[in-house]
């Protein structure tokens, strides 16, 4: 099957700038979608309810902001919202299907300012605990989303430029190692070794789209179980995508075994 991961910025836009087209395209068989920016009831009904999909969603309070969505091709069971209570901003979502354990994950981003990095931080600091019990609890659990970090020099184009920014922090960098040595496997990274990029992410800035001066801040992480089964060869970052639809591309992975 095909678990992919995208940040639409905002989904009612995307789907006048061709979300649908590149859905069919990629045809995954769960789809992780984050920064939705609206309710369902806000879309048209072949989205909000779409054929041969089980959808579950979970829009922020605020109206226009944050929010994330999960599809799968099986039907969704013990379906859950945020973490350590928190669910007004629709951030994270998380279900059974096809026999694995699936969340959708949406990190905020510290770019705006100081509080908002304030507000990044303290959303760090609750998930590292609460993705560590969940790798401990459920062996077959994939986290899909943006998760607003580059980890290493390989997932941003010019890293000494960017040493001050956020999303490229020491500690957030260290954060994400913690996060990754908790058990958790870059699936995308494992899949496609050492090489500089695909990144993931454009800033609208300058020329930075069209000369590739990206990160890669959207990721699929799994646990070894998981990780046993993807299939080699798989991982896709597709750019195109992400210059067309949004300033995300949609990042996707196969693995085997599951969904039979």
């Amino acid at each position: 099957m095909r678990i992919t991961t995208w940040n639409v910025n905002g989904l009612r836009a995307a789907i006048k700038k061709g979300f649908e087209h590149y859905l069919d395209r990629i045809s995954p068989d769960i789809l992780l979608l984050q920064e939705i920016r609206c309710f369902a009831d806000q879309l048209p009904d072949h989205i909000a309810n779409p054929r041969g999909w089980h959808v579950q969603w979970h829009s922020a309070e605020r109206p226009g902001y944050a929010g994330v969505a999960i599809w799968s091709k099986w039907p969704l069971e013990d379906i859950r919202f945020g973490i350590s209570g928190e669910t007004h901003e629709g951030r994270v979502l998380r279900v059974q299907t096809a026999g694995l354990q699936v969340i959708s994950v949406y990190l905020p981003s510290g770019s705006a300012g100081e509080e908002r990095q304030q507000a990044k931080d303290s959303w760090m600091e609750m998930f590292l605990p609460w993705a560590t019990s969940i790798r401990q609890q459920t062996p077959d659990t994939v986290i899909g989303g943006d998760l607003n970090i580059a980890h290493t020099e390989k997932d941003i184009h010019n890293a000494r430029s960017n040493a001050n920014s956020s999303g490229f922090l020491p500690h957030e960098r260290a954060w994400f190692t913690k996060l990754l040595n908790s058990g958790w496997i870059d699936l995308v990274r494992r899949d496609l070794g050492s090489c500089q990029g695909p990144y993931s992410w454009w800033s609208n800035r300058g020329r930075a789209r069209e000369l590739d001066r990206g990160w890669r801040i959207d990721y699929l992480l799994g646990t070894p179980e998981v990780a046993a089964h993807t299939q080699a060869n798989s991982a896709l970052i597709l750019r195109e995508a992400g210059i067309t639809v949004s300033d995300h591309a949609p990042v996707s992975i196969v693995v085997d075994d599951y969904g039979i």
